[in-house]
Parts: C-alpha cells; sequence; structure tokens
C-alpha cells in the first residue's frame, strides 16, 4: 500500500481550450499509474511460486520484492527534476518504454539474481515515470474538472490495491501458455506498449516555470547512505548476522550526517537541495515524516511476512492468498475515499489517530486469531481483523500527508512533498529489509522451502505471530507522535501543490 505525492511545481504550459483528446491523455497515465502500482503488490503473491521455480534464497525473495520499492524511493525525486526540466511528456514515455523493457526482463529471468536486476531496473524507470502523472494531468485539464479527474484517479489507485493480489493469485495459478508467475509481469507488456501509441500521440509536453536543478552530490549521499543500512539488513540473516554488517550500518550514520551538511549548505547557496532543511524546523512537519517512516515500515514488514504466512505457513495457493486479501483492500479504499474530504475537514489529527488505533486493534485481533486458531485459521475468520485493519491504513495515508503539507509555507510545498514522497517509499523498503530480523529470523533453515501439507509449516504459523506483536509497538510509538502533528488542516486552495498531491491505496 502506497501514498505518492506530486513534488512539480505549476507548469509552464498556459491555458488552452479543452479537447476531448484529454480523456484519452487521461486513460494513458492512469493506466501507468496502474501498472506501477498492481507491480509492487501483484509480486507477493507469487512469492513462493517464484522461490521454487528458481531456487531462491530468504535474501533473494527479500530484494525481489525490495529492489523494486528501493529503486523507485531511490530515483523518485531525480524523476520528478528531470521532468520538471526536460519535460514531462518525454521523461513519462522514456519511463514507460523502460518500465516495459524491464517486465518483460523480468519474465524472461532465468534466475533469482536476474529477477532482481530486472525489478531493480522496473523501480528505476517507475521513478521517472509515475511523478509525471499527476503534472500531466494538472496540465491537460482545466482547473473546473480537476476534481473530477483527481476523484477518478484515486478510485484507479484504489482498484489497483485491490486487483494487484487477485490479479497475481489468478495468473500464477492459471499458468496461461504454461507461463506460471512469469505471466504478472508479462502482463504489462502489450500495455506498454498500447501506452507508448497513445501518449506519443496525446500527451502535451510540459516543463517548470521555475529553474531548478539536479543535486548529484546530495543523490550519491543519499544512495550510499541507504545502501549501506539496507543491504545488511536484507543479507544479515542469510550470512548469520556478520560483523561487517554491523560496520556498514554504522558507517551509514556519517554519511547521512553528510547529506543533511551539504543539503543545509546548498540551500545558503541559493541552489535547489533535495529536501528543504528549513522544513524539519517545524514540529508538526517533523512528527509527520517520523510517523510516515514508523507506519509505512510496519506495512512493508507486514506485507511480505503475511503473505509467506498464508502460503508457505498455512498452505494457501497463490489465488486463495490474493483473495484473502479483498477485505483489506475493500477497507483501505472506503476509508480513503472519506477521510480527506469528509472526516478530516471536521476532525483534523483526529482522524489519523483514530486510524492508528484501529490498525493496532486489527493487528491484535489478528494476532489472538493465529495464537488461538494456529494452523486451522480460516480466511472467513481473518476478514474481521484485516477489514479493521484496512480501515486504519486508509484514515492514515491519504490524511497525514494533507494535514502535515497543508501547514507548510507554500514556497516549501513541493520538497515537503517530495520527503514525504521519499520517506514513505524508503519505508516501505526498510520494513521488507526488517522482515530479516522480525520474521525471518524466526524461521529454522530451510523452512521456506517446505510448502507442507494444507496446515503448513508449524515454523511459518509460529513466526507470524511474533511478528505482529512487533507491528503493534510500532504502531504505538506511532501513536504517540500524532499528537505532535497540527490540529487542523489549512487548505490554501485548489492551485497549490499540496492541494494536488495526494495518492491513496
Amino acid at each position: 500500500m502506497y501514498d505518492r505525492t506530486d513534488t512539480a511545481p505549476p507548469v509552464s504550459l498556459p491555458h488552452r481550450p479543452a479537447d476531448r483528446r484529454r480523456w484519452i491523455a487521461l486513460a494513458v497515465v492512469l493506466t501507468a499509474a496502474l501498472m506501477d502500482l498492481v507491480d509492487v503488490t501483484i509480486v507477493n503473491v507469487a512469492i513462493p511460486a517464484i522461490q521454487r521455480d528458481l531456487g531462491a534464497t530468504y535474501s533473494a525473495v527479500q530484494w525481489i520484492a525490495e529492489g523494486y520499492v528501493l529503486a523507485f524511493a531511490l530515483g523518485l525525486i531525480t524523476g520528478g527534476r528531470l521532468g520538471d526540466v526536460h519535460g514531462r511528456r518525454r521523461l513519462f514515455l522514456f519511463g514507460v518504454a523502460g518500465f516495459t523493457v524491464a517486465s518483460a526482463l523480468c519474465g524472461a529471468s532465468a534466475s533469482s539474481e536476474m529477477l532482481i536486476a530486472a525489478r531493480v531496473l522496473q523501480g528505476a524507470m517507475a521513478a521517472l515515470m509515475v511523478p509525471q502523472v499527476l503534472a500531466i494531468i494538472h496540465v491537460t485539464f482545466p482547473p473546473a474538472e480537476r476534481g473530477r479527474v483527481f476523484g477518478m484517479y484515486g478510485g484507479i489507485l484504489g482498484a489497483g490495491a485491490i486487483a494487484g493480489p487477485i490479479l497475481g493469485g489468478i495468473l500464477t495459478q492459471a499458468d496461461l501458455f504454461g507461463l506460471g508467475w512469469r505471466s504478472i509481469f508479462l502482463i504489462n507488456v502489450p500495455l506498454g506498449v498500447a501506452g507508448l501509441a497513445l501518449g506519443r500521440r496525446y500527451l502535451t509536453e510540459s516543463t517548470a516555470t521555475e529553474s531548478r536543478r539536479l543535486d548529484p552530490t546530495g543523490m550519491a549521499l543519499a544512495t550510499t547512505g541507504l545502501l549501506l543500512l539496507l543491504f545488511p539488513l536484507t543479507q544479515g540473516h542469510e550470512q548469520g548476522w556478520p560483523a561487517w554488517g554491523f560496520v556498514l550500518m554504522t558507517a551509514a550514520l556519517p554519511v547521512f550526517a553528510g547529506f543533511a551538511v551539504h543539503q543545509r549548505a546548498l540551500s545558503r547557496r541559493g541552489g535547489t537541495p533535495l529536501v528543504e532543511p528549513s522544513l524539519f524546523k517545524a514540529r508538526s512537519f517533523t512528527a509527520g515524516v517520523t510517523v510516515e517512516l514508523l507506519f509505512s515500515t510496519a506495512t512493508g514488514v507486514f506485507f511480505l511476512a503475511w503473505i509467506l504466512y498464508l502460503q508457505l505457513g498455512l498452505g494457501y495457493s497463490a489465488l486463495r492468498a490474493g483473495l484473502t486479501g479483498i477485505p483489506f483492500s475493500v477497507g483501505v479504499s472506503v476509508a480513503a475515499a472519506v477521510s480527506v474530504q469528509v472526516l478530516v475537514p471536521r476532525f483534523g489529527r483526529k482522524v489519523i489517530q483514530a486510524g492508528v488505533t484501529l490498525m493496532t486493534l486489527g493487528i491484535l485481533g489478528y494476532l489472538w486469531e493465529a495464537q488461538h486458531f494456529g494452523g486451522g485459521l480460516t480466511p472467513w475468520q481473518m476478514i474481521l481483523p484485516l477489514t479493521v485493519m484496512g480501515l486504519g491504513m486508509g484514515l492514515v495515508l491519504a490524511p497525514l500527508t494533507d494535514l502535515v503539507l497543508s501547514n507548510v509555507p507554500h514556497q516549501h510545498a513541493g520538497s515537503a512533498s517530495g520527503v514525504f514522497n521519499t520517506v514513505q517509499q524508503l519505508a516501505q523498503a526498510t520494513g521488507v529489509a526488517l522482515a530479516s530480523v522480525l520474521f525471518f529470523a524466526l524461521l529454522p533453515d530451510g523452512s521456506a522451502s517446505r510448502t507442507g501439507p494444507s496446515t503448513g509449516s508449524r515454523a511459518f504459523i509460529e513466526a507470524f505471530p511474533v511478528t505482529l506483536a512487533w507491528l503493534a509497538v510500532l504502531n504505538t510509538a506511532a501513536l504517540a507522535l500524532t499528537f505532535a502533528l497540527p490540529a487542523q488542516t489549512r487548505h490554501p486552495g485548489p492551485d497549490h501543490p499540496t492541494a494536488r498531491s495526494v495518492r491513496s491505496s
């Protein structure tokens, strides 16, 4: 589940009369956004099949999921800046082309190493494609139509959250043309080709009105620090937690410190830092970023551990596992749809606090069921905790961005959007990495390769409740921090960057 934010400032293209072709342009960019979201969630259901076919290790399983998210997060701000400078249409089409090629490589992978590399390429191309979507919508549609269009955008993304696991289960189990799990990636190829053909004809070019530059030093420092932190977390269990892993994680701290110093110096010189340092002087913004970090990290841990628990623990098929997640996805979509426009204007941060509380209660309910019923837990028994968890997540993801960014000064709204966007994606990647600490470390060697009978592997069944307990702790910490958030939103109008920023699923 993801909440991504458009960082683009107002575009330079002057207003043009409405054109019927704009609806074809909308279909193109919405399809691209849907491809991205589905590829994040669709792979989780297919992981056990991929593992059996390619003989993937614990570490490889994590990188198949993490490689995409990490590459997306690392390239997101850069992709937005490149679109600002060189044109959103140009970068969008380039990203779609690269995403299509990477999807074909994923489907043709002969080893886990090749699949990981292709997934990283997919994420990098998505980082060029996705930041352009909302900017293209903004320049294509007149102000009077944008509310309707952004509503359609949110609906498509909500549908994507539900469609990903279901589509992954159907394609994996159907084994179309003997492709098995490979079809979950190859389905992007005809969609990408069609998107390129229609996009070249119907999309309008646009650039930013203000001068923006890349920050290669900042990009290098941020990327290095993140890799020093995440690589040992992902490889630690597989390698027996060697000393070099702790050395690398420790080395990440001075790299991040150097990044902060560089950003402040660049800002003082009048440059364009990746992260505007003055944002963190506001307690509400810092608290919001931290809540996002904790909440999304817990989400990253949950989804990887949960899908492995269902398939390798309870013995579910890919399709049954995907269908089991429908209550969660529906809960997210319903709560997200009403949270920003209906609930937050009346109740402010209390909506987010209620969401974190619901998410925690759902986790605790699921924990009790997993311990009480063990290997006999059924999808029907999971409906209540999964629905409560989904409602909680929907009440947090969309309103959190809106609540915090609406209180950011106008001149820093774009930078603040980029920080939130990147933190959310990196938290997802960190969550997948932390699965090795909170979930995989509880499994005996070799248990990931045993699917067992219908009651599944006892190791997975016993590890999952422990993981849920840790997630409840993370959410409790996030709840405490929500009291530092601003009590109410301050909406600056429809053309403010934050007014076109929310993506929820």
